[in-house]
């Protein structure tokens, strides 16, 4: 066979993609190389496995590299690191098990996905400071917490060694969250379900920071309700131990700690693309058109490594995501099949669980970043019941929503509530792809029963007091 469609990274949108080509055109050769040994699995689900809601390692495997290789005739090549592009030649140079060669491509996506970032603080390479973004970490981490990790869980390469490191152990007591992100408050929970003392700083003035201040104002609350100690407005100067963590230094205290997670964000994995000249966009990650393609026509980019243009500001951002990265692989693998496919338009849209309470967001949420892109914008924050007030079991929605005040245009929310909040942010997120009015959103008619929604759901009443004050 000529011509192959080679991937660059075997998780997401790399598998999305090899999976949706080779479906379009059985004919074409698909090659995928990770340089690790997990694929097509579901990093958001870590935090659950620390935890323990999860059991084992491989049910975040969506599908086996067997499967991909024998059912879906994928050439997917495990612990093979892509060390260089050469788009003249159109080759890429190859390290494997057996050593370095040079693969030729027809067209080549790079999704090499992103990398969490390790802050410049003295003591990052003690033992028993972690970052969570794969599975080897949490396998770690686990064992790092005395946990039983069975042998199948991990793949005969350095997860087994880096998790014995840590077996013999003692069991932590205290452990530092640091960044109160998404990662931050589902490890704090995971933290907590195992009896540690948890202190989680943040060194900006709220945690949840995409989430807006009122949301993550109710977050706070609860966190500290569970027991978790917040150190807000707090940045961390380092941590304290010679081999092994002992505390974390953050300006005039020191917090006795036995373990540490530093989860401050991810950073996309660029080097690769850029030393072949492969260009970034304004966010730092990769470049694309609306089809994933950067710079030159035959190399694509998805993931978290690649921008996506915003469906509120129609700007490019960097929104590392599940969905966008398996949405925009699937698009580009149409698109190498023949069926050219727009990657689509993202809205930021999430959602998060901090012990009892649901957290939800989509479009723009900070009136600051809606002036800059352009909008004159009105926020108004409601309350309303989960259920209709007279059915048993419901639980008080807080929401704020934002719209532009010249178009009357929903531009984003954000939604809090121990019940019903994830699914309710979807049909903002709806409206956000719509374009649709505060006025508009008021209308639509949604589902009512007594158990799911008050008559007026609380999205519905946030749109109509939004529309009323765009008119004020």
């Amino acid at each position: 066979m000529t011509d192959p469609f080679v991937i660059v990274g075997g998780d997401a949108a790399g598998m999305s993609a090899a999976s949706k080509c080779k479906r379009d055109d059985p004919d074409r050769e698909v090659i995928v190389f990770e340089k690790g040994e997990w694929v097509s699995y579901g990093a958001c689900g870590l935090p659950y496995y620390v935890k323990g809601e999860v059991e084992t390692l491989t049910d975040l495997v969506s599908v086996t590299p067997e499967a991909f290789v024998e059912e879906r005739g994928i050439d997917l090549r495990t612990n093979h690191e892509v060390t260089a592009i050469d788009r003249e030649a159109r080759t890429v140079t190859v390290a494997g098990p057996e050593g370095e060669f040079e693969q030729d491509y027809g067209d080549l996506l790079v999704a090499t996905g992103a990398h969490a970032v390790e802050p410049p603080l003295d003591g990052m390479g003690l033992d028993g400071v972690f970052t969570l973004h794969d599975m080897n970490e949490a396998a770690a981490i686990r064992q790092y917490l005395g946990l039983e990790t069975p042998t199948a869980d991990l793949p005969p390469t350095d997860a087994g060694a880096a998790a014995s490191e840590y077996a013999a152990a003692e069991n932590p007591e205290a452990v530092a969250v640091v960044g109160g992100g998404y990662v931050g408050i589902e490890m704090a929970e995971a933290f907590a379900a195992h009896g540690l003392d948890v202190h989680l700083f943040e060194m900006l003035p709220h945690t949840l920071q995409p989430f807006g201040a009122e949301a993550a104002a109710v977050v706070e609350d609860h966190l500290r309700e569970q027991g978790v100690r917040l150190h807000l407005d707090t940045p961390v100067d380092g941590f304290l131990g010679e081999d092994r963590v002992t505390a974390i230094a953050a300006g005039d205290v020191d917090v006795p700690v036995d373990l540490a997670l530093v989860g401050v964000g991810v950073a996309p994995n660029t080097d690769l693309a850029a030393a072949a000249g492969i260009e970034t966009g304004p966010t730092g990650a990769i470049a694309t058109d609306e089809y994933g393609r950067t710079n030159d026509e035959h190399v694509y980019a998805a993931g978290d490594n690649a921008e996506m243009t915003h469906v509120v500001t129609g700007e490019p951002d960097h929104v590392p995501l599940a969905l966008t990265a398996n949405r925009a692989g699937r698009a580009i693998g149409a698109t190498v099949a023949g069926d050219p496919t727009p990657v689509g338009e993202i809205a930021g849209t999430a959602a998060v669980k901090a012990f009892d309470l649901e957290v939800a967001r989509t479009g723009v949420t900070d009136e600051e970043t809606a002036r800059e892109a352009g909008f004159d914008p009105v926020s108004v924050t409601i309350t309303a019941e989960s259920r209709a007030h007279y059915y048993p079991g419901g639980a008080e929605i807080e929401i704020t929503m934002l719209g532009d005040r010249e178009s009357g245009r929903v531009l984003g929310a954000s939604v809090v509530g121990r019940e019903g909040v994830a699914k309710r942010i979807d049909t903002v997120a709806a409206a956000l792809h719509a374009e649709l009015t505060a006025h508009q959103l008021s209308y639509l008619d949604l589902a009512y029963a007594p158990p799911f929604s008050p008559v007026w759901d609380p999205v519905l009443t946030a749109a109509k007091v939004l529309d009323g004050k765009l008119d004020g």
